[in-house]
């Protein structure tokens, strides 16, 4: 019997990529939902097309997505896998302007999963730890047009375009960094349930005119209040924590594929509920991350009940594992300034913040400059319905967003009265600043609500009156609604 081997395949400098310069006259979202598919479908499609070249089962592939892969192959294809890999590197890095690096390890079969995956480990990272290791004479001349013109017509007319209503995607050796849309020497169906198919998240809010996904000036019309659109990012925390906790490439291979599939069939159903279909565009998922951009008002609770159904997947699928790894996500929204800011700072915006949130305590949302856990976003939700219903009542609500707008920046240091520990040092300041914005509204309603909001913003400690950290988040959500 032939000795086995592990191949262990990872794509480097994703976000690098993605972030990368827009040239003149390309629409940035159009081009990043086609450079986010492209990374998402070639960890699918190249080791499903080194299978076919090797004339190998489709069952030797383990688990694929998220920018990486893993197959079982015989040692003797060992030599024809090298030099399959070393074609499609250098045409992704090509592809990509050079973001992009294809690495991957091969150990044999031997020993425990834990010795095998300590050496796919190793191996990888020396190849990351040297990324001119092998190049060529040229490889330290000066760089020339990092963005190839045929790219990036093939990121947005085939992969934001065609790819939309494609029901086949390929791969051919004549460009082996490439996914075809409905062409190439090997093909397998998207999207369908066969099990040859490759599933693939391609739910987008419908253009008005057209079949093809939304452009930021129509997701921005379709918002309600102020008329702007926003990025999504989430993100497990400590997922690969939890992977190198497994005992068996058999837990290895489950987990990887029960995750993936998690965001991808999950995220691409609540995006296709009636609340969401037409107001989001799901720009990635992978292993254990996604990212969504669309009309800015759905994208809190699209991440509420993302939250939501990942503790009901994590607390039924991983309730035999201890530890917290890997059961729980952290998430940030970017809401752009105005329809027509950059997408590529926006989109960079919201990944900084999805770091601070994983950085500042993970298992949270950051959105209006701090980080929320899940419990607080739900008063969050709570607060700015009561402060939406105060500002309905009133005459006008800019005297209560100012005096709201003025705790929080005492609260914060933001301007000169604030004690040294964080507290609002006078308790009836609170009382007064929302009697004064309160002033003009009249009747039993109107000072019910105040009463009402006075005690949702606070909690009571030694004396103290300390705001609550969802009241900003709750403010900066009721501005957005109420502003037309």
């Amino acid at each position: 019997m032939s000795l086995q081997i592990f191949l262990c395949g990872k794509i480097l400098g994703v976000e690098d990529f993605i972030l990368s310069p827009v040239p003149a006259g390309v629409a940035e979202d159009r081009l990043l939902l086609g450079r986010c598919r492209w990374v998402s479908l070639l960890s699918e499609v190249l080791p499903r097309a080194l299978l076919a070249e090797l004339r190998l089962a489709r069952m030797l592939l383990g688990s694929s997505g998220g920018g990486q892969f893993l197959l079982v192959l015989p040692d003797e294809t060992r030599p024809a896998a090298e030099t399959f890999l070393a074609a499609a590197a250098a045409d992704i890095a090509r592809l990509s302007g050079g973001f992009l690096r294809l690495i991957w390890g091969i150990t044999e079969n031997l020993g425990d999963w834990s010795i095998v995956r300590r050496r796919l480990s190793e191996e990888l990272g020396r190849k990351r730890g040297a990324p001119v290791a092998g190049g060529d004479a040229g490889i330290f001349e000066p760089f020339g047009q990092l963005t190839d013109p045929a790219a990036c017509d093939y990121f947005v007319q085939d992969l934001a375009g065609r790819l939309q209503e494609a029901r086949h995607i390929g791969w051919s050796p004549a460009a082996p960094g490439r996914v075809a849309v409905e062409a190439g020497v090997y093909s397998w169906p998207v999207g369908s349930a066969g099990p040859d198919s490759i599933a693939f998240a391609r739910q987008a809010a419908p253009e008005d005119d057209t079949s093809g996904p939304a452009t930021l000036a129509t997701l921005a019309a379709r918002a309600e209040g102020r008329k702007t659109w926003g990025v999504l990012c989430g993100d497990v925390d400590h997922f690969e924590i939890r992977l190198r906790r497994l005992d068996s490439i058999e837990e290895h291979v489950q987990l990887s594929v029960m995750y993936k599939q998690f965001f991808l069939g999950e995220l691409e159903l609540v995006c296709s509920l009636p609340e969401y279909w037409r107001k989001a565009v799901i720009l990635y998922t992978g292993g254990d991350d996604f990212a969504v951009y669309g009309s800015w008002d759905v994208l809190l609770p699209l991440a509420r009940e993302i939250q939501r159904l990942f503790h009901r997947f994590t607390e039924e699928n991983l309730k035999e594992f201890p530890g917290p790894e890997g059961k729980t996500i952290s998430m940030a929204v970017s809401v752009a300034p105005d329809p027509a800011a950059s997408f590529l700072s926006v989109y960079a915006e919201a990944v900084r913040n999805l770091h601070a949130a994983k950085s500042a305590g993970k298992d949270s949302l950051w959105m209006a400059g701090r980080a929320l856990d899940w419990r607080q976003l739900a008063l969050a939700a709570e607060l700015q319905e009561t402060m939406r219903q105060a500002a309905e009542v009133l005459p006008s609500p800019k005297p209560l967003f100012h005096e709201l707008g003025a705790f929080y920046r005492r609260e914060t240091g933001d301007e000169a009265g604030r004690g040294a520990d964080g507290y609002l040092d006078k308790p009836w300041r609170v009382h007064r600043g929302l009697s004064r914005a309160f002033a003009e509204g009249r009747g039993r309603e109107a000072q019910k609500l105040r009463t009402q909001l006075s005690n949702e913003i606070r909690t009571k400690t030694a004396g103290h009156v300390r705001l609550r950290p969802a009241g900003r988040l709750a403010l900066e959500w009721t501005r957005l609604l109420t502003e037309v």
